[in-house]
């Protein structure tokens, strides 16, 4: 009955996620001006999905554009807070069965659901945003990750730059490896411009509860916090819980910076006045350039790593605020990517 259920669960979630068509497994079709390239590609998104001005969002961007320029068929189901693994794995294995040939898994939290159906499925191309574990490794499997440190170290050097009490903040997800990377680049680079500057980090969630990605209330909540004893300026790798941040950010009148797309020119009109930068984690350059290696018959396999070098990580600049501190940021980022200067991982 349990596995029942979570078939149940993961079929609704794909049909409530993918457009209405005579074919049940495509989401939509391609413009008759595109030409068609015949790949199916499924996306598998992490919790918040599409829609939420972040992580997801920067995917999904990558799959419009293959949908557009490429004219592939597209199918998007989306993760539930508190699901086990059995339902990420059904998830995958019904974009599978639908003949897709192609599946996006956004989030580490896919790695061993990707790895299990990619090894089922030996036909079929897997890739998975954020892990190069053994977990999914595979033949068929393209592990997509970033150099989250090196562009959060350039976020960390604008925040100590703009500072004005000497006090910033981070706000985290969830308390994995990952979102780890985040908070230590931003300390090293704010420690970088004032060694003496004090840092608040605070996570949301601890895992296997992974909704901290996707709760604006523990988000607000915490950067209030952080407001209110001095800080201000509040960095948040949290997924959708950042428009939390963003929002405490306005009430206190202090500064907040966002993450995985520019979010000046995502998030909602009344507080992207606060978002001073955003460290732009190029999520949707990897989705795309996935699926147009396979569209060109060259599958891409095995851990391909997007950094400041590579252009897979940045900072925004978007409203203005940080144009006078640009070239000092510039030159932290010549000297990152010259290997003058090693990010670390950890804090």
């Amino acid at each position: 009955m349990k596995v029942a259920a979570v078939m149940s669960v993961a079929a609704l979630t794909l049909a409530a996620c993918g457009d209405s068509g005579n074919d049940p497994g495509t989401s939509g079709s391609s413009s008759s001006t595109t030409k068609k390239s015949g790949l199916k590609v499924g996306m598998a998104y992490d919790v918040g999905g599409r829609g939420d001005q972040s992580f997801n969002d920067s995917a999904a961007a990558g799959l419009d554009k293959a949908k557009s320029e490429l004219g592939v068929d597209t199918k998007e189901a989306a993760a539930v807070n508190g699901e086990n693994e059995a339902a990420r794995e059904e998830r995958l294995q019904q974009l599978v069965d639908a003949d897709y040939t192609h599946v996006v898994a956004v989030g580490f939290a896919y790695a061993a659901a990707v790895g299990k159906v990619a090894k089922a499925n030996p036909d079929v191309h897997f890739a998975i945003v954020d892990d190069a574990s053994d977990d999914s490794k595979g033949p068929n499997v393209d592990q997509i990750t970033f150099a989250e440190n090196e562009g959060s170290f350039l976020v960390g050097a604008a925040a100590a730059m703009k500072s004005k009490t000497g006090h910033i903040g981070f706000v985290g997800g969830v308390n994995v490896p990952l979102i780890k990377k985040f908070e230590a680049g931003y300390i090293a680079g704010a420690k970088a411009v004032n060694p003496a500057i004090k840092v608040d980090s605070q996570y949301l969630t601890q895992p296997p509860d992974f909704s901290g990605f996707g709760d604006p209330a523990k988000g607000k909540t915490a950067a209030d916090g952080m407001y209110q004893k001095g800080a201000d300026v509040v960095y948040h790798a949290a997924g959708g819980s950042g428009g939390g941040v963003f929002t405490a950010a306005k009430a206190a009148g202090k500064l907040a910076i966002g993450v995985d797309s520019d979010q000046a020119l995502t998030a909602p009109a009344d507080v992207r006045s606060v978002i001073m930068t955003s460290m732009i984690k190029k999520v949707d350059v990897a989705v795309y350039d996935f699926i147009k290696s396979a569209a060109d018959g060259k599958e891409k396999t095995g851990n391909n790593i997007y950094d400041l070098k590579a252009g897979g990580v940045d900072y925004s600049t978007t409203g203005g605020a940080i144009d006078d501190i640009k070239a000092k940021l510039d030159d932290y980022k010549a000297k990152i990517i010259a290997g003058e200067i090693k990010v670390p991982v950890t804090p």
